[in-house]
């Protein structure tokens, strides 16, 4: 089976898993073919966990969860050098980073001293500690959840942070119909015994095979033009779309091009194409700006949303 048959029988899969939300199993997808990472946002009990873990499960990798908690420190994620009483000397205890999937639920219940352990490992995926730097896997990425910030206990992300994360994916309630085949799954799975869950659907060189496809996708030069075009725009709104210019503060750096170009990449991977469309680039946009855009005072007070300006931008920006 070709990388890319296994990456297409991997995302049916999941529909086996997680009823609806086909917008969040497409987006965990394209993070991993990508080499990304993806923070998923949700009010609690939206099956943001179960996703991660349904993704997980089917890949055949290490894989490790993260409860983040206030209490948390720097140490308990990348490691920690400890004293060996009988060498004399100090020995480096991995912490949980070193593994290939990361779960970091709840990131922003923790203050942002411990977040700023994650920054080095999600862009040079490497860690350094005690003055050595240690790599971490090739295949290593970070699937956080985190709650809505007007949720009691949580903390804002430093935007050096969000900044990392390839895509930022929102969640909504399901529809009636979704949320009655997720009460008769839970009530069926819960008359049978426990089963022998299913073997990995793929391991990590075919996972590693992907992202080397998805890198060769066509890109044509009009469509790389498009996308610095949306990303330049969200610095100069006042020209581009002066209706909502007031309400965002800073716009997307440079970062958000590349994002934007290697997710459309893989979204049409995906897809079964070897060539991105305009409709790639206008489908993922928005997961790749909505947390690289900083909002002002008025678009708070206001109550405007981020995804509502991004929606007159790719208006306001002719795609070819």
């Amino acid at each position: 089976m070709s990388a890319q048959n296994a990456i297409l029988a991997l995302r049916q899969s999941l529909d086996n898993s997680i009823v609806g939300q086909t917008k969040l199993l497409d987006r965990l997808v394209v993070t991993l073919i990508a080499g990304g990472h993806v923070l998923v946002e949700g009010l609690p009990g939206l099956a943001k966990t179960t996703a991660v873990k349904s993704l997980a499960d089917a890949v055949h990798a290490s894989f490790q969860r993260i409860q983040f908690t206030p209490d948390l420190l720097p140490g308990d994620l990348t490691g920690t050098d400890i004293y060996n009483p009988n060498e004399g000397s100090f020995d480096f205890a991995q912490g949980p980073l070193f593994h290939e999937i990361v779960l970091a639920d709840e990131i922003n219940r923790a203050p942002a001293k411990v977040q700023s352990a994650l920054l080095e490992a999600m862009q040079e995926r490497q860690i350094t500690v005690g003055g050595v730097t240690r790599a971490l896997p090739p295949l290593f990425m970070v699937m956080a959840t985190q709650n809505p910030l007007e949720q009691a206990g949580t903390y804002p992300l430093p935007e050096a942070q969000l900044d990392r994360f390839l895509l930022h994916v929102t969640l909504d309630y399901p529809s009636e119909t979704e949320e009655l085949e997720v009460l008769r799954r839970e009530r069926a799975r819960l008359k049978q015994e426990l089963a022998t869950p299913p073997a990995p659907a793929i391991d990590a060189a075919l996972v590693l095979k992907a992202r080397g496809e998805v890198n060769h996708l066509h890109l044509a030069p009009e469509l790389e033009q498009y996308i610095v075009s949306l990303v330049s725009a969200t610095r100069n709104l006042e020209k581009i779309a002066p209706e909502v210019a007031r309400f965002v503060q800073v716009g997307a750096s440079p970062r958000a091009t590349l994002a934007i170009a290697h997710a459309a990449q893989a979204l049409a991977y995906l897809r079964g194409r070897d060539y991105v469309s305009p409709g790639d680039i206008l489908d993922i946009a928005p997961d790749c700006l909505r947390h690289r855009l900083i909002p002002t005072v008025s678009a708070r007070v206001e109550k405007v949303t981020l995804d509502s300006v991004i929606g007159k931008l790719l208006e306001a920006v002719p795609a070819p």
